[in-house]
């Protein structure tokens, strides 16, 4: 089983996180951010991945910290849970429709942190979260985590579905990604024979 589990403690919150990549979906967040919990239920249901996330944040300042810190703490869990990579699909992309919302998330497990993010809100709230924090939530993934990701909204109308459909996409990818290939289960999907970053080239 490729599992991960770790504590992220910091002045400004305490993340405790645990990661099964060959889950089922199952989820269990408290965050203290009720939409934050919301779209990480999505992250793990979707991804097939279980996930467990208790972060104590500074919340009385604002959301900010702790869904940065909640994204870095599960990048940190899932890389570690991919060890050296052996055998892994490494790419994964999703084209997710949600309602009157299209977006797509492509990701690669390369080991080279890279965020292109392509989407705009039409509110700057959904209920008391500032959309401008789902932005942060995937740069923070992207970087803990080592992988290049592409997050672009082609179009929507409703901030909710537009934050959802790119948890599912990100969800969606990620399930492709971390996949074991059967035609290659004892290899690293790369012509150097590794995947540790650093390098211009996989």
């Amino acid at each position: 089983m490729r599992t991960a589990t770790l504590q992220r403690h910091t002045n400004e919150t305490k993340i405790d996180v645990s990661v099964n990549l060959d889950g089922t979906g199952r989820y269990d967040m408290k965050t203290g951010i009720g939409f934050l919990d919301h779209m990480l239920d999505q992250l793990a249901r979707h991804s097939l991945c279980d996930m467990t996330v208790r972060c104590d944040g500074d919340l009385h300042i604002d959301d900010h910290h702790s869904t940065e810190d909640v994204g870095i703490a599960i990048g940190m869990a899932v890389k570690q849970a991919l060890g050296d990579k052996r055998g892994v699909t490494r790419y994964g992309a999703c084209l997710l429709p949600m309602d009157e919302t299209l977006s797509r998330v492509v990701i690669d497990f390369s080991g080279r942190p890279f965020l292109v993010w392509r989407t705009d809100f039409p509110t700057h709230k959904i209920g008391t979260f500032d959309t401008e924090l789902v932005r942060e939530w995937f740069q923070g993934f992207a970087s803990a985590s080592g992988a290049t990701l592409h997050a672009e909204t082609f179009y929507g109308a409703n901030s909710h579905h537009i934050a959802e459909s790119l948890f599912k996409g990100l969800a969606r990818a990620m399930r492709q990604a971390v996949e074991i290939d059967p035609r290659q289960a004892n290899a690293i999907p790369s012509t150097k024979g590794t995947l540790g970053g650093g390098d211009a080239n996989g």
